[in-house]
């Protein structure tokens, strides 16, 4: 009898990743605090990890040109953006609408790269931004403000949109620093651009809140960043963009198994068309950076 395979060890590290990933989303549904302040205590928790990890590998953080430096603090700004986003929409529709409006960024990417870089815009990817606009509106239920999914869909696209450029961004300072360094750079300049903010308002956060940020800092962002960009070594971008589309479907089991909430069918058929533009646009910049 032939013994089965098990599966390689960077795979698994890989969907762990994204677990993590898709777990930020259940934990910041149910702390009780603001959007503002998990994004705020996200990125101070994972900056501090970040740092701890330059210093061990004795990565010296040197200065930067002026090009660069701008290109940090706009990266500190998307991210401060994408993330609080990401937890508004969370927070005021559901984990799935807010899972599924932000996988929609690889769309995004065909969109704004052609844009910025002067190209011209191909029918394919006109085709799947048409896709994509077609699983948003299935999953608007009505087109209200006063309507919290409505408004959730909105925030999930605003994480989607600044994600994308976030993206953009990383792929011009990765040429010249290591994944580690741009991190710990950009998520060092939004808890800079977020902490006044937090000690201003002077949110009174509960110790089992505490524990919950701490988790997303730690575990979901610090820990699962670490794993996926130690995986990114030894498997393909493609195999990485493609297990990195899981989040939302982790994120929605969990969801569901955690604290019982689950996606209606005209958020499970829109998600379904938006994973699937989403995948194949995945595959298409993964084929175009190869």
């Amino acid at each position: 009898m032939m013994n089965a395979r098990k599966p390689p060890r960077p795979l698994l590290s890989l969907h762990l990743a994204v677990m993590l990933f898709g777990l930020s989303g259940v934990i910041g549904r149910i702390v009780h605090v603001s959007p503002l302040t998990l994004a705020g205590g996200r990125v101070l928790c994972s900056s501090a990890v970040l740092f701890f990890l330059l210093r061990l590998r004795r990565q010296s953080l040197k200065a930067l040109s002026r090009t660069d430096t701008l290109l940090t603090l706009l990266a500190g700004l998307l991210l401060t953006l994408h993330w609080t986003s990401f937890f508004e929409s969370v927070q005021t529709a559901s984990v799935a609408i807010g899972t599924i409006t932000y996988s929609t960024f690889p769309l995004f990417l065909l969109i704004l790269e052609p844009l910025l870089y002067h190209e011209k815009l191909s029918l394919r990817n006109a085709l799947l931004s048409l896709g994509l606009l077609c699983g948003v509106l299935i999953t608007v239920p009505e087109f209200s403000f006063s309507n919290r999914t409505t408004l959730g869909i909105l925030w999930g696209m605003l994480s989607s949109v600044t994600y994308a450029l976030l993206t953009l961004v990383n792929r011009r300072l990765s040429r010249s620093y290591s994944g580690t360094w741009v991190s710990f750079r950009e998520q060092g300049t939004a808890a800079v651009l977020l902490l006044p903010l937090l000690l201003l308002r002077r949110e009174s956060v509960a110790p089992a809140n505490v524990l919950g940020i701490a988790a997303i800092g730690f575990l979901c962002t610090a820990l699962g960043f670490s794993l996926f960009v130690s995986a990114q070594k030894h498997v393909s971008a493609q195999t990485a963009g493609i297990v990195a589309g899981m989040e939302t479907v982790y994120g929605i089991l969990f969801a569901g198994l955690f604290i019982g909430e689950y996606p209606s069918l005209r958020e499970v058929l829109g998600g379904l068309l938006i994973l699937s533009m989403a995948f194949l646009a995945s595959r298409q910049s993964s084929s175009s950076a190869a």
